[in-house]
Order: structure tokens, then sequence, then C-alpha cells
């Protein structure tokens, strides 16, 4: 049985999470502009977050290795899944797809993951679950400012739906680990294993693995390549990564994938404060869409289950 917490927590850890994960657009671009591949920046930036959180994955475990060794299995989907394949796909999917379209396509994880926990446990959506996905979606539409009739590349298209089950898969895989489990410990282990992926990829010749080590331009400034692979460890993995566990493992998997959408609406944000990309009236429609959406969302997992009456037992009659 989950433990009884507050929800105001779980709604600030995915929050910070949301937040945290928008970075790592304006991050990355300052490395991708710079000559790494995709897959370098991500394997980078899983590979050095799962080193800085091995230490306290192993305090917080306090010696309960069967808790792990029990678990692996679920650890290693989710670097899989969670962490290698949305990461890879969605960076693979800019390299065919305006962003927009990108993020359109990997946020339809969210309806995935609805679909999921009526499929998988029979939680089927209600009324104001419906509305709040038409709701978040169509704002999603709109921060994202998907206008005019450019031919999508098929290709492209598949890379962006690979992401949408990744993400699914990070949303699902967070709500439903052992309690016993720390965040941290899954953090870790599973971004230690999406690295190992990817590079092995990469070894092999499956997937590029290209790295420069000059300066870089970010945020309109010359600066380090470090600053933005540190930005991207330490902000938009290790903060993002734990911070999104602990809130699904609160608020479950639907709710706390709802509440990612706003993460859309932060990296508009960030772009209009750091590369001066001034959000339209149409994108803070979006936004407010989003908030709309996910509070219909919130007020339908507030709301009791309905329980069926029970039959009236039937009254047996004598006869003379």
């Amino acid at each position: 049985m989950r433990p009884q917490r507050s929800a105001g927590t779980g709604l600030a850890l995915a929050l910070l999470s949301a937040v945290t994960f928008a970075t790592s657009g304006t991050f990355a671009r300052s490395l991708i502009e710079a000559g790494w591949s995709a897959e370098a920046a991500v394997a980078t930036r899983v590979g050095v977050a799962a080193l800085v959180l091995a230490i306290p994955a192993v305090i917080a475990l306090r010696g309960k290795w069967h808790v792990l060794r029990r678990n692996l299995g679920m650890v290693g989907v989710f670097g899989v899944l969670a962490v290698a394949t949305a990461q890879a796909c969605f960076f693979n999917a800019v390299q065919y797809l305006p962003i927009g379209v990108a993020l359109l396509l990997e946020y339809l994880g969210i309806i995935l993951v609805v679909g999921w926990m009526w499929a998988a446990h029979g939680q089927r959506p209600r009324r104001l679950t419906v509305a709040g996905s038409v709701a978040a979606v169509f704002g999603l539409v709109f921060v994202l400012d998907v206008t005019g009739g450019a031919r999508l590349d098929a290709v492209g298209v598949l890379w962006g739906l690979g992401a949408a089950v990744g993400l699914a898969a990070y949303f699902v895989l967070s709500a439903r680990g052992d309690n016993e489990l720390p965040p941290v410990a899954l953090a870790s282990g599973g971004m230690g294993i999406g690295a190992a992926v990817l590079v092995a990829l990469g070894l092999a010749g499956a997937l590029p693995l290209d790295a420069t080590f000059g300066e870089v331009t970010f945020a309109g400034y010359r600066t380090s390549w470090l600053v933005p692979v540190l930005g991207l460890s330490l902000v938009a993995a290790v903060i993002s990564y734990v911070a999104g566990i602990g809130a699904a493992r609160i608020l479950g998997a639907r709710l706390s994938s709802f509440v990612g959408l706003t993460e859309v609406m932060f990296a508009v944000l960030i772009a209009w404060l750091v590369l001066d990309e001034l959000p339209t009236a149409v994108q803070l429609l979006g936004g407010v869409m989003i908030v709309a959406g996910v509070t219909l969302v919130r007020l339908d997992e507030l709301r009791p289950a309905k329980v069926e009456p029970a039959p009236e037992p039937l009254l047996a009659t004598n006869k003379a």
C-alpha cells in the first residue's frame, strides 16, 4: 500500500522536475551546434548524472542490496526505455522534424499512459480526465505553435513516436516502482544502464558518438563545453529525474504525466529568458489550457471512485 503523502509535495516535485527537464534543450543546443551528436550529448548527460547520484544512492539503500537485486529487471527496463529510448529518439526526431512537431509527438506519451492504465489496470478514464486530456493536448499544440503545412518526414515521425513510448514508460515505471527502492537509486541505476546502452550502440557503430572539447556558445556567450555538460547532467538529469520519480510515486502515473506537460510551457519561458525568444499570445493561451487540463485531471483524482451498490438479498418466501 502506498504511504499517504501530501499531494502538495507531489505537485511541487512534479513542477520542479518539469522546469529542470525544460532546461535540457537550451543546454543541449550549444553542444549540438558545436559539433556534438545528439547521442553523445545524451550519453554524457545521463552517464555523469549516474556517477553523481551513485554515492547518494548507496547511502539511501543503507545496505539493503536485496531491494536493488529484486528490482534489477525494472531498473534495467527503466534505463533502456525511460532514459535511453526516450532521449535518443527525441534528439533524433529533431534532426528530421521541427522541434515543435517532435515535442508534440513525444508528449503523446501522456495519452499512452491513460490508455495503459485503462488496458492493464482497468482504470477507465472518467469524463474529467478525458476533458483534461483534450484541453492539455490542444494547449500543447498552441504552446508549440505548430503552424503551416510542412511535409512531415516519416522517419522523424517514427523517432517521435518512439520518444512517446519512452516518455510513457518513464511515468508508468516511476509510479509502480518498489517503495523500498529509493528514487535516487532508481534514477542512478536507470541512467547508468541508459548510458551504457548508448555507449555500446555507439561503439558498435549503430549510433554516432561525436563530441568536441573547445568553447561553445551558450546564451549568447562563449564558454567552456563543461558549462552545458554540467547543466545537462546536474540540473536537467540529476534534479529532474529524482524529483520526477518521487512525484510519480506520490501522484501516480496518470496525474504526474499531465503535470509533466508543463515542461513545454517552462521550455518556452526559459527560451524567452535565456535566448530572447518571446512567447506569442497563442503560446500563452496554450499554457493556460495545459494548466486547465492538469487541474481537471487533478479534480478527477480527488473524486471518490464510484461504488456499485450491492444487490439486495432475495427474501425467501414460505409457502404453506
